[in-house]
C-alpha cells in the first residue's frame, strides 16, 4: 500500500539539500538508558506520526534489531506498513477502532486496543470467523476521557474479556494526562483508579494479570510506581524530554538534527523589506542568505521574527515571514557561501546548538509539534 514515508530523492538520486540526520546510536543509548531505569518492566517503542518524525520503517527495522519486545502506532494503516516492511515484533495499534477494520488487524497480526465491551465484542466475533485469535489490550479511561471505558464501569468490560472465546487478552493499559508536570496529584489519581481497576484480578484469583502499562514518556521520568510490567517510551526514546517541568530521571540525547545549506548570497539596502507584508527592513546595510526551508517542509510560519538558524557555528535571525520554501537569514556583516551548511536543529561543532525545544518556544508549541511537523518533503539519512 502507498504510505507517504519516502525520502525526497529525484529519479537521478540528487538529494535536496535540506534534510533530516538520524543518529541510530543516540537511538539505542536512549533505549538502553530507558529500559536500565525501568527494569524489570519492558519498553514498549512509540512509532507513531512517522516515529516522532524519525521515519517510522527505519526506526522499527532499527528497534527490532535491538531486540525491543514491544513497538506502537496511532492508526491501522501504520501497524500495516510496518507488517508490510518486513517487521514481525508484536504491535499495538494504540487508537479507536471501527468493526470494519477488525478483519485486516487481525490479517497483519496486529493487536488491538478494545476500548468498550461492543469493541470486544465485534473483535471476538471476527475472530470467530476467520478462525484465529486475536491479541487485544484493554483501555481503561482513569482521567482523558479520549478513548477507553471509564475506570468506574470497566468491570464489565473486564468480565466480558474473561468469557471471549477468539480473544487472547494480552494486556490492560489506561493514559496518563499530566504525568509530565510538576504537580502530580492528578497523575497519583489517575493511578489509584488503575489499580482499582486492576484489583479485579487479584478478587477473580487470575494470576498473573494481563500486560499491566501506564506509563508515558512522563511517567517512565517521574512515576516508578507505575511502571508496572511495560512503559510506553515515546518522545523520551528520541531524546527530547516531554516538558519544560519534568524532573530529567533519565540521562537521554536528541536523535535528530535538521540541517540546510545557503543557496543564495545577497547584500540588503537599508529600507528594502525582506519577504511577504514587509515586515523586516533594516536601517542599514546588511548581508542576508536564502536557505531553502518554509512551513511546507514545517518549519512553522509562525516562528517568523523570532527564529534563528546556526552558520559557521553562529547563530543568526530568520528574518521577515517565513515562506513556503524558503527562509531569509540576516548575517549582518559576516561572511557566508552557497552550500555552507545550515543548522535548524541540532548543536555545531563549537557547541553553538538549536533545540526543538527552542523552535516550539519560536512557534508558541510543543517539542512534540515541531518533530512531528517535519513532513516527507524531507528526507531522512540515517548516520551511525
Amino acid at each position: 500500500m502507498a504510505f507517504l514515508n519516502e525520502p525526497t530523492i529525484s529519479s537521478s538520486g540528487i538529494v535536496r539539500p535540506t534534510y533530516a540526520e538520524i543518529d541510530r546510536a543516540r537511538l539505542t543509548a536512549n533505549y538502553y538508558a530507558i529500559q536500565q531505569h525501568v527494569t524489570p518492566a519492558k519498553v514498549l517503542a512509540i512509532l507513531k506520526a512517522n516515529a516522532y518524525g524519525h521515519g517510522l520503517v527505519e526506526v522499527a527495522q532499527h528497534m527490532e534489531r535491538l531486540g525491543v519486545p514491544y513497538l506502537g502506532v496511532a492508526v491501522l494503516e501504520e501497524g500495516i506498513l510496518l507488517r508490510e516492511s518486513g517487521i514481525t515484533t508484536p504491535i499495538l495499534v494504540l487508537g479507536g477502532i471501527l468493526g470494519n477494520q477488525i478483519p485486516l488487524f487481525l490479517q497483519h497480526d496486529l493487536t488491538l486496543t478494545a476500548s468498550s465491551i461492543e469493541k470486544l465484542q465485534q473483535i471476538d466475533a471476527a475472530a470467530a470467523q476467520m478462525g484465529v485469535q486475536a491479541r487485544v489490550h484493554l483501555k481503561i479511561d482513569t482521567g482523558m476521557e479520549r478513548i477507553g471505558v471509564h475506570y468506574y464501569n470497566a468491570e464489565g468490560l473486564l468480565e466480558t474479556a474473561v468469557h471471549a472465546t477468539h480473544c487472547h487478552i494480552e494486556g490492560i493499559y489506561s493514559h496518563f494526562a499530566n504525568s509530565d508536570a510538576a504537580n502530580l496529584s492528578y497523575s497519583h489519581l489517575q493511578l489509584q483508579r488503575f489499580n482499582q481497576v486492576l484489583s479485579f484480578y487479584e478478587k477473580r484469583g487470575f494470576a498473573p494479570p494481563p500486560l499491566r502499562h501506564m506509563a508515558n514518556s512522563g511517567g517512565i521520568l517521574q512515576l516508578p510506581e507505575s511502571h508496572f510490567d511495560m512503559v510506553r517510551a515515546g518522545i523520551l526514546l528520541y531524546g527530547v524530554y516531554p516538558s519544560d517541568e519534568v524532573q530529567r530521571t533519565v540521562v537521554v540525547q536528541p536523535a535528530l538534527s535538521w540541517k540546510s545549506q545557503v543557496v543564495y548570497f545577497k547584500v540588503i539596502q537599508p529600507g528594502h523589506p525582506v519577504s511577504y507584508g514587509s515586515t523586516w527592513q533594516s536601517d542599514h546595510m546588511v548581508r542576508a542568505v536564502t536557505v531553502p526551508v518554509g512551513y511546507g517542509d514545517g518549519y512553522f510560519r509562525s516562528m517568523s521574527g523570532r527564529a534563528e538558524v546556526i552558520i559557521r557555528g553562529k547563530r543568526y535571525p530568520v528574518v521577515g515571514r517565513i515562506c513556503m520554501d524558503q527562509v531569509v537569514v540576516n548575517i549582518e556583516w559576516d561572511s557566508a557561501y552557497n552550500g555552507d551548511a545550515v543548522i535548524l536543529i541540532g548543536e555545531a561543532e563549537n557547541g553553538t546548538s538549536i533545540t526543538c525545544e527552542d523552535l516550539a518556544d519560536w512557534a508558541g508549541t510543543i517539542p512534540y509539534e515541531i518533530l512531528t511537523n517535519i513532513n516527507t518533503r524531507i528526507s531522512r539519512v540515517y548516520v551511525n
